[in-house]
């Protein structure tokens, strides 16, 4: 029992060891970090239960915990990130001389259908940014408001978001500066409706900030992080659907960045242009956008065509 305990104390140590390392050279988001410190440890457990210290994992070891996952439902992506960070941590086992040879170099990862991404309708959004605005006290209006503005304006990450430093909103700006994921930054411009929104919450922000503790946020919380939570925005994005009359199980932070691309190419935009403003860093990603415009184009010859309704 002794032995077992020292060698999965020892797998966490070695994991940690690894996620230190990536989060240094890589600069890699939290939540990233936080999904692979999961993974990590599922997959340790799960040796640990078969009595195989992680070093001693073999090829099969590893095709064995993917195919359980597979039947446990677990979700095609769920298991690819997974069977990444199995990679990640062998590939640094061998460079860091834990082991000689790397169990995971030719397994080949599940297939993932791509799947076209959920959006929002124009009337849907408008009536949430209505919503933003008349819903709860001022202070929060104000805020709300900001908030819905800025990620439609711009369609950042709820995590890019909530994490916006004070400093990139001062002086009016007609262009906010992003750091998105791996610490790259980008330039994404601003509507003439995020800009008012943007500057009457920060009025409001200045006059009932403690001067004796400046936040560095623009959306300033007492909780450990400093600002407001991606878990608190999702549930206010929730009571603001309530409000507006939109179902919530439809309104997600994620859908609004859906719907600030889809409604872009609808409009015309380049798609070039919206890859650097969505900050994808392969178009290919964002050329998915242009399949959701030809879904909804059948979808409306098809339900206002006189010849399809016939």
């Amino acid at each position: 029992m002794s032995a077992t305990l020292s060698a999965e104390g020892a797998d966490r140590r070695r994991i940690a060891t690894f996620l230190e390392a990536r989060a240094a050279e890589r600069g890699a988001a939290a939540n990233t970090q936080e999904a692979y410190a999961r993974d990590l440890s599922d997959f340790s457990a799960w040796l640990a239960r078969r009595g195989t210290p992680l070093l001693e994992t073999a090829r099969g070891d590893i095709e064995a915990y993917l195919a359980g996952c597979d039947a446990a439902g677990l979700a095609a992506s769920t298991r690819a990130r997974r069977l990444s960070a199995i990679r990640q941590f062998c590939r640094f086992a061998v460079e860091e001389g834990w082991r000689a040879e790397d169990p995971a170099l030719r397994i080949a990862g599940p297939s993932k259908p791509r799947s076209l991404p959920k959006t929002l309708s124009e009337a849907e959004v408008d009536a949430l940014l209505a919503a933003a605005r008349t819903h709860g006290r001022v202070q929060d209006r104000l805020r709300n408001t900001c908030l819905m503005e800025l990620l439609y304006a711009t369609g950042m990450r709820v995590s890019e978001l909530v994490g916006l430093p004070v400093a990139a909103a001062r002086g009016n700006p007609e262009m906010l500066l992003v750091t998105g994921k791996g610490g790259k930054e980008r330039l994404v411009p601003l509507s003439p409706p995020a800009r008012d929104a943007l500057a009457a919450w920060l009025e409001a922000r200045d006059a009932g900030a403690d001067p004796r503790q400046p936040s560095p946020h623009l959306f300033p919380s007492r909780g450990k992080a400093g600002h407001m939570t991606r878990h608190r925005f999702y549930s206010l994005i929730k009571e603001l659907a309530v409000a507006a009359g939109v179902s919530p199980a439809r309104v997600t932070p994620h859908r609004l960045r859906h719907a600030f691309a889809t409604h872009l190419l609808a409009g015309g935009a380049d798609l070039r242009a919206i890859q650097v403003m969505l900050g994808h860093a392969d178009v290919s990603t964002t050329e998915i956008y242009t399949h959701v415009l030809e879904e909804r184009l059948k979808a409306l010859v098809l339900e206002h065509h006189p010849l399809a309704r016939a």
